[in-house]
């Protein structure tokens, strides 16, 4: 790996107070010679936070062209703002857990001796499937964005009418609060919440769940990756819908509608330095302890 290419440390303010952590292995990079850009991620409580001496903010749009990867600090939420801002250049991401459950990130925070090695070069990639959406409204796409986690689609708590189609062939239709259309990453998300099942996130599938369905039958489906996905939104109950992204701000939607979801051709590419399985991440993380 390219040492002249710089590192982005990309931390919640809200999940590491005062930039803690990210100091730590600011130093710890740059004692290997590495440069870093610092580019914080703020909401609307954490804005006004201090920073710390000797640190400029940079916005993370203007450095990934020439990063070598994304060192993120926080949770799996964070992990996905910054997959956003990656993935159509390919930046690898490192997630250092700060966060809840984490299951994207590869690290916790007693393991940050480990950036050593990526300070070195010293890591494996891994890559995970996205998914593109678009909203079709009288045939002309009204709506576009991509998912590493999911796409769903809900109700404002009432009944929806859904419908669902597999490469234009329908797969089922019903009553629900709403449905969520994930990948195998995004199955230890709301999909799993859902009743949905969990899948290794480096498989290749789409996975379709039901939120709270008003029919015993409902069950989740597991498609093939390449398996186009349309959800048709029907007339039978005329109560507003949304669409969420990634956990992004909802957009309306309308009787009518049918959005449109594949995979796409971004991937989002993560850094390995530990030898910690997915079966031992999701046992720790699920509250199994041996």
């Amino acid at each position: 790996m390219s040492s002249e290419k710089a590192i982005v440390l990309f931390p919640n303010a809200e999940h590491d107070p005062g930039f803690v952590l990210t100091q730590k292995v600011d130093a710890l990079l740059r004692e290997h010679g590495r440069s870093t850009v610092f580019c914080p991620m703020f909401s609307e409580d954490t804005d006004h936070v201090m920073l710390p001496v000797g640190y400029e903010v940079v916005p993370i749009g203007s450095v990934l062209s020439s990063a070598e990867m994304i060192i993120t600090f926080g949770g799996d939420g964070t992990i996905l703002r910054a997959a956003r801002a990656a993935a159509d250049l390919g930046v690898p991401i490192l997630g250092i857990n700060m966060g809840s459950k984490g299951f994207m990130t590869e690290l916790e925070p007693d393991d940050i001796g480990l950036v050593e090695l990526a300070a070195i070069g010293e890591y494996r990639i891994g890559s995970r499937m996205m998914l593109d959406v678009e909203v079709l409204r009288d045939s002309e796409p009204v709506y576009r964005d991509f998912a590493l986690n999911d796409v769903v689609i809900r109700g404002d708590n009432k009944v929806i009418d859904l419908a669902l189609f597999g490469d234009g062939q329908r797969i089922s239709h019903f009553l629900a609060d709403g449905v969520i259309v994930a990948t195998p990453t995004g199955s230890t998300a709301y999909s799993m919440a859902a009743g949905g099942p969990i899948v290794e996130p480096s498989a290749r599938n789409i996975i379709i769940t039901p939120i709270c369905a008003h029919a015993l039958e409902m069950k989740s489906f597991v498609l093939v990756s390449d398996r186009r996905v349309s959800i048709e939104i029907g007339y039978k109950k005329h109560n507003p819908v949304y669409i969420s992204v990634d956990g992004s701000d909802q957009a309306s939607i309308q009787c009518g509608d049918i959005v449109n979801v594949h995979k796409s051709e971004r991937y989002t590419r993560f850094v390995r330095l530990s030898n910690r399985s997915f079966y031992q991440k999701v046992s720790e993380k699920l509250g199994e302890r041996s």
